[in-house]
């Protein structure tokens, strides 16, 4: 991550004049703000206009010096800057734009924050002392589209089958998160599944920038129909439901592990240890999953413990509600703020894969303990109920929200569909 660089008396120097420095990590470049988005100017002949992004080790105050300007001038555009943007905030590899006049002043400056705004600095007087700085929200457009894909060959994940239509892993990400209650993406899949789905996202400069809600999905899994719908009841928080109007939510996820993990070993009563060479019991679930993977709270609860275990490794075990207790072995690490007592909820990050204790290599051991006893997660998972249902007094409007959603699913084999666009503030 980039990192502020002080050292001694520099750092009061450096924090008044904006000379902190920022680190160097790969990024994507941004487009370059457009000014259209502030004020236009007319430029004449003799100004001229710069446009890059911002180098690895730059300072605000050092950014502003590269292209000639005055340490004077400098002081004075960082000292009207710091009222709306810390000068240490400047990120590299984010666009930006310079305009100065014909003697070498600033006339305008454009700083990429976000995805959702830009830093504008122009002069605000004709001797070039004084300067006005915004930050300048991005006008973007909502666009709903549609897509859908295919499990197969070449496309034997859900990554794949949604990169392979056109779009990102966080929309991935997203679906999986939507299903997680209902599909376990690590080992589920087959050829020949397909999905639908109905997704938000926001245009931005001619260019797609990021991602809204999924407003549903429909995925054929080794053919069993799986919905989900996003509805917000009245008065109530927004949620997803199946197309009866039974919540998704359920009290625990399928697994701990979001994405490509295997199962190399499954709940025995015994089994042969790869270590010990003996037959042992083995009380969970293996998945197989590269060193530094995230693993998550698969339901709400309160930290037992996040400790080193003996052979288990590092562990985190969890205590949730109906007698349930989980536990996470060979961890890596622990997620920050994992103490006992602390309280978790479903989704959380609480630790990364490992081969802490006694293993052959990097993989999650996920437990599950039921009133004292350990159970087969997967066995268990399957008996627990579905989530609670609409209530009467709304499934009427639930039902109508979800005509409308659901005519609007593609049926092409791949790929995607803007249906509407809309121009809104950013979001």
């Amino acid at each position: 991550m980039q990192q502020d660089v002080h050292r001694g008396l520099l750092l009061v120097i450096t924090v008044w004049l904006g000379w902190s420095f920022v680190g160097c990590a790969p990024a994507e470049s941004e487009p370059v703000p457009a000014s259209s988005q502030g004020v236009d100017i007319e430029l004449s002949a003799e100004t001229r206009t710069v446009e890059g992004v911002v180098p690895c080790n730059a300072t605000f105050a050092g950014l502003l010096q590269s292209h000639g300007l005055s340490n004077n001038l400098i002081a004075a555009i960082v000292d009207q800057t710091r009222e709306v943007f810390d000068p240490r905030r400047l990120r590299a590899q984010n666009a930006y734009r310079l305009v100065t006049e014909p003697d070498g002043s600033l006339r305008q400056f454009e700083y990429h924050i976000d995805s959702d705004s830009f830093l504008q600095i122009r002069r605000a007087s004709s001797e070039g002392s004084r300067f006005e700085a915004v930050v300048v929200p991005y006008v973007k457009e909502r666009a709903v589209i549609a897509m859908s894909g295919t499990i197969d060959e070449t496309r034997s994940s859900l990554v794949a089958a949604v990169d392979d239509a056109g779009e990102q892993v966080l929309l991935a990400i997203t679906m999986a998160d939507v299903l997680a209650g209902e599909i376990d993406f690590n080992n589920d899949l087959r050829r020949g599944d397909s999905f639908s789905v109905v997704f938000e996202r926001f245009l931005r400069e001619d260019r797609y920038d990021d991602y809204g809600n999924v407003l549903a999905v429909e995925f054929n899994n080794d053919g069993r129909l799986v919905r989900a719908i996003r509805f917000t009841p009245p008065g109530g928080d927004p949620g997803y439901y199946d197309d009866q109007g039974r919540s998704l939510k359920r009290m625990f996820l399928r697994a701990p592990l979001r994405f490509e993990p295997r199962i190399t070993s499954r709940f025995s009563r015994s089994r042969m240890h790869p270590i010990l060479g003996e037959h042992r019991a083995h009380l969970g679930v293996d998945y197989g999953a590269a060193t530094g993977t995230p693993v998550i709270a698969v339901s709400n609860g309160t930290v037992v413990s996040a400790a080193r275990s003996g052979g288990s490794g590092r562990m985190v075990r969890l205590r949730h509600a109906g007698g349930y207790e989980t536990y996470y072995l060979h961890l890596s690490s622990f997620a920050t703020g994992l103490r006992p007592g602390a309280r978790v909820t479903q989704g959380q990050l609480i630790g990364r894969v490992g081969s802490t204790g006694l293993t052959t290599g990097p993989h999650l051991d996920y437990r599950l303990k039921k009133n004292g006893v350990f159970v087969d997660p997967l066995v268990e998972h399957r008996k627990m109920p579905p989530g609670e249902p609409i209530p009467a007094e709304h499934l009427n409007a639930f039902r109508a929200a979800r005509d409308h959603v659901l005519g609007l699913f593609v049926t092409s084999p791949s790929g995607s569909v803007a249906l509407t666009a809309a121009a809104v503030g950013a979001p």
